[in-house]
């Protein structure tokens, strides 16, 4: 019989499979606890969210929504990576924090509802973030303006200089 609090559990978890835009399951096993919180103040702070997670109990939340998961494919300690918006930001720390520590390892993710391979969330994973993206389009856009401000300018800076000449004659 199952306990009020894995029937709570499951039901958080279906929630939060309908919310994902995407999610990456990895196996955490090496990493000690304090390893975990830093990694989820990161990845939180960057607007996902990190949680260690049972496997029967993620296959179960799973089971009604369009995620499918097969039985072999989650084994060992798992983790998931929530990501509940298209902004790659929260991949981007949990990247950053694997560069350090070589740790967690990447089973797979999901991603537009479609299962993707460890490779491709590792390209993902090199894509500037949203606001990365956002800036350079602001720069781009920016640059041609500054750019006819200067030419536009160097004339009235020449008509100076020859003034200023032609003054201390």
């Amino acid at each position: 019989m199952p306990t009020q609090r894995k029937i709570f559990t499951v039901q958080n978890l279906a929630e939060k499979l309908k919310q994902a835009k995407a999610f990456v399951l990895t196996d955490y096993s090496g990493l000690d606890v304090a390893q975990i919180n830093e990694l989820r103040r990161e990845v939180k702070k960057s607007g996902g969210e990190f949680e260690v997670v049972k496997n029967t109990l993620l296959r179960l939340a799973a089971k009604n929504g369009e995620w499918k998961m097969e039985n072999g494919e989650l084994s060992g300690p798992t983790a998931v990576l929530w990501l509940y918006s298209e902004d790659l930001s929260p991949l981007k720390a949990f990247s950053n924090f694997i560069a350090k520590t070589e740790l967690p390892k990447i089973k797979f993710g999901f991603w537009q509802e479609e299962m993707i391979s460890p490779e491709r969330i590792k390209e993902l994973m090199t894509l500037p973030s949203l606001t990365e993206l956002q800036a350079k389009l602001i720069n781009t856009l920016k640059s041609p303006g500054l750019g006819l401000v200067n030419v536009l300018g160097g004339n009235l800076r020449k008509l100076v200089y020859i003034l200023k000449v032609k003054g201390g004659e």
